[in-house]
């Protein structure tokens, strides 16, 4: 149950951070029915094709751009938009733009996104990740060229 409360700015629930394959996650609110959680992209690094069955799940650029694939079709969100993902639709993010990305992720239900983000944390193995994301609902596909 959601309790009332503020997640300061520079700030996280319970004091931590996760390491995702040299992003930085930061939980801002868990319910089961939500995950929401502030990601830093430092320059060329990405997410590559996957798919949540059973979880929605969204961006709002908060600072930059982000170089998307969603649903197979190449475009890009900049400061202000939302971009949506709906469950089932695969989709990527890629930061190309030359200098570091901040957003706001959520996903709902949460589903066992922070269990992933727990497990995965400092994983250095891009295939350990895409291997280990199948036991917690993500489910990755095969690598595509940069959506730039």
């Amino acid at each position: 149950m959601e309790t009332p409360d503020i997640t300061r700015a520079h700030t996280s629930l319970d004091g931590v951070s996760w390491n995702i394959m040299g992003q930085v996650y930061t939980p801002k609110q868990i319910t089961d029915e939500s995950f929401a959680w502030h990601a830093m992209f430092p320059e060329e690094t990405f997410v590559p094709p996957h798919v949540h069955p059973e979880q929605d799940e969204y961006i709002f650029v908060l600072d930059g751009r982000i170089d998307l694939l969603l649903d197979g079709a190449k475009n890009a969100a900049t400061t202000g938009d939302l971009v949506r993902m709906p469950r089932g639709i695969p989709h990527a993010f890629y930061n190309n733009s030359g200098k570091p990305v901040s957003a706001l992720f959520w996903a709902a239900p949460a589903g066992k996104l922070v269990e992933l983000y727990r497990r995965i944390h400092n994983v250095a193995s891009p295939a350990e990740v895409v291997k280990i994301a199948r036991d917690y609902g993500v489910f990755f596909g095969p690598p595509v060229s940069s959506a730039a």
